[in-house]
């Protein structure tokens, strides 16, 4: 494997409800970071419907990368790449990114690169922690996917185990739901939980004492749902103990199905990424026990656990040093093929 040093590239990500773009150097400065968030449209929904996020990012994306380039204060011309996230997603959003990078890509006569949108969540990693060191686990955490990885290096990754079901961030978008928290979940749930007590309630801890590495969140929502209807039945709900207990028992199968990958292949080293890594739950505890265990925790900051394009050029990077480039027919795919 040969990897330059020196690149300068766009990123562009339209995978869900965020239009961003952003330009990075070498795959560690960012020098721009644009985001446009479409959470306060698709809150009156209830969650994100795909027809409205495809029509907002035609209509965001031309603005959205000129803005990368004015703060970054560069020339279209001065990138090396254009790197874009083609999937998993929403495929009409992942389209109008995919369509708008291979045009941008064509008119500056500059590469393409395809990003995997959970591979952009890990490199967001790289952007903030220079001494994460491997093999590592890292547990990828986010609305549509739940996966633990064995990383031999930045270029070679292997799946242990993932969702069967609902992913971790899906679970807490459907437990908010029902609990009358709004969307998205995952903060509902995390400020309701402040307020109340885990342990007050009893959910499962799903495939917990299973020696694999697979998740299911599927049985805790509809037990968490289960109780929650019992509860009112009997006039005995209280939403705040509710929101805790669901947050523990998410939690507590995410980070225990860490630890035991770390001991199991003798790892030093855990990452966390994706938009649920930025549950301060799942942070604390995960601290706790890697501290325990004597492990390595690497986790990025809040701003690059949501989705963003910063990422995306992190992980163009190492395509960019292996050449590895994306013909002008390159089409985007809702789900994740093989990671």
């Amino acid at each position: 494997m040969v990897l330059v040093q020196e690149s300068l590239i766009l990123g562009i990500e339209t995978s869900c409800d965020e239009t961003a773009a952003a330009i990075v150097r070498n795959g560690k400065e960012i020098l721009s970071n644009i985001v446009n968030s479409q959470i306060d449209i698709h809150q009156q929904f209830g969650g994100v419907v795909p027809e409205v996020a495809s029509r907002k990012h035609i209509e965001n994306i031309a603005g959205v990368v000129h803005r990368a380039f004015s703060e970054a204060q560069l020339a279209y011309s001065a990138i090396d790449a254009v790197a874009v996230t083609n999937r998993p997603g929403l495929v009409g959003a992942l389209l109008v990114g995919v369509s708008f990078a291979k045009a941008f890509a064509y008119a500056l006569e500059k590469p393409l690169i395809a990003v995997n949108h959970l591979h952009g969540h890990i490199y967001a990693n790289f952007l903030e922690h220079r001494d994460i060191e491997f093999p590592a686990i890292c547990l990828v955490v986010s609305g549509g996917h739940t996966s633990l990885l064995l990383m031999s290096n930045p270029n070679k990754m292997e799946v242990l185990g993932e969702t069967r079901d609902d992913a971790a961030g899906e679970a807490f978008d459907k437990v908010a739901r029902f609990l009358g928290l709004g969307y998205p979940g995952g903060p509902a749930i995390q400020e309701a939980a402040t307020k109340g007590k885990a342990g007050q309630l009893q959910l499962p801890r799903v495939f917990l004492d299973r020696n694999d590495f697979e998740f299911s969140f599927s049985g805790l929502k509809t037990a968490a749902m289960n109780q929650w209807n019992k509860l009112q039945r009997r006039g005995q709900a209280n939403v705040f103990d509710m929101a805790a207990e669901f947050q523990a028992a998410l939690v507590e199968v995410l980070v225990e199905k860490s630890i035991k990958a770390a001991a199991k292949y003798q790892v030093r080293t855990i990452m966390m990424a994706g938009g649920v890594a930025a549950n301060q739950e799942l942070r604390n505890l995960m601290k706790k026990r890697t501290k325990e265990a004597g492990l390595k925790l690497f986790y990025p900051s809040l701003k690059l656990c949501t989705d963003n394009a910063a990422m995306v050029a992190a992980n163009a990077h190492y395509h960019y040093g292996n050449r590895s480039f994306a013909p002008l027919s390159l089409n985007a795919y809702p789900s994740l093929l093989s990671l």
